[in-house]
């Protein structure tokens, strides 16, 4: 499988995320879809732990670029604790079991992790974020 791209939105937030990933293996359901998306992002951030930074510093641009979101920072993260594949896998998979998130593929919402999916490189994949209200009005 090519490149993908995949959307992260978050109810009643108008931001969305956009990421483009390449994944290889065969994805049948969506459960091999969040296996592998799991697995990419974990060692995308493994690896970001173990770069090491003598010195930060931000070019012009990146100020303005960052301004425009409305945060400037360096981007170092502080926790420098590996994250663990099995576990983060574990938990997203327990998260879509719980309604955390939801997700569809080319507008249809995929229901259970062990529905075959119909991929394509042209496919829109989004996984939406559900908050929860919190709060009485009695």
């Amino acid at each position: 499988m090519d490149e993908l791209e995949i959307q992260l939105k978050r109810l009643g937030k108008k931001k969305i995320l956009r990421q483009k990933v390449i994944l290889t293996g065969n994805i049948k359901t969506l459960e091999d879809l969040i296996i592998q998306l799991v697995t990419h992002n974990v060692n995308s951030f493994n690896k970001e732990i173990e770069k090491n930074k003598v010195l930060s510093f931000l070019s012009p641009s990146e100020i303005h670029n960052q301004s425009i979101t409305g945060k400037i920072g360096f981007g170092e993260i502080e926790n420098e604790t590996k994250a663990n594949i099995n576990s983060s896998i574990e938990n997203a998979l327990q998260a879509f079991e719980d309604g955390i998130y939801a997700v569809f593929i080319d507008d249809d919402e995929v229901q259970t992790l062990k529905e075959l999916l119909a991929i394509k490189e042209s496919s829109s994949i989004t996984f939406i974020r559900m908050t929860f209200l919190t709060g009485t009005y009695w």
